[in-house]
């Protein structure tokens, strides 16, 4: 008599993905929430200085980036879980206070002149921390069970990345002076200091470390 055939594994020879990734259930819904919560600040604070800037290079750029994170705002939501105790508005949250803050003080520049430091907080210093996110979560996620999420970061990065460079151009042509190299520069301090404070877009252990990510507590969102 035969032996029994074994069935064959999951996945061909050659594919050594693992199924579980680092983040649990709850863990992914409130990351995600945060990156919901923040997608929405961004997108009320370029629309709403659209029709403040004076130089019109800089207020079609905004224009057509605010769109970006009301699209990313939309990917998120549909990413959050159909779970009790776990529906979207009840997750679409700050990690924290301190984060708050950094926002209050990213929207803050409301004068004509100030555009060199509102394009500094969008793209020399949250849209850094957001790519940083995005990608150690990216990067932590299961292909298997995260795939979709996997491929919601994949367009958003694309967004992200075109974004910040996009924006890193304009302010280069528009700091000429030492004295706005001294603004750019201090702009930058202050709000660095402030979304450090929060730990990041999700908190502490946003990009992992000591406050970093629990051990998984099934699987992720997907």
């Amino acid at each position: 008599m035969s032996e029994p055939r074994q069935p064959r594994a999951a996945f061909a020879p050659w594919d050594r993905r693992e199924l579980p990734g680092i983040f649990g259930v709850e863990e992914t819904a409130r990351r995600v929430g945060n990156y919901k919560w923040i997608e929405m600040r961004l997108f009320e604070a370029l629309g709403g200085w659209v029709a403040t800037v004076p130089e019109l290079d800089v207020k079609l750029v905004l224009g057509r980036h605010c769109y970006h994170h009301a699209w990313h705002s939309e990917l998120w939501d549909k990413r959050l879980p159909e779970l009790r105790e776990m529906k979207t508005d009840r997750l679409t949250l700050p990690p924290n206070d301190e984060m708050i803050a950094f926002v209050d003080a990213l929207r803050e520049p409301e004068a004509p002149e100030l555009t060199i430091e509102k394009l500094v907080g969008v793209y020399r210093v949250l849209l850094p921390h957001k790519i940083a996110a995005y990608t150690y979560h990216q990067n932590g996620s299961s292909r298997i069970t995260d795939a979709p999420t996997i491929r919601s970061f994949g367009f958003i990065l694309q967004d992200e990345l075109e974004d910040w460079r996009e924006g890193e151009m304009l302010l280069q042509s528009l700091i000429e002076t030492p004295d706005e190299v001294e603004r750019a520069a201090n702009r930058q301090r202050e709000l660095e200091k402030l979304i450090v404070a929060a730990g990041g877009i999700a908190g502490p252990g946003t990009i992992g470390g000591e406050t970093g990510v629990p051990a998984p507590e099934g699987v992720a969102v997907g």
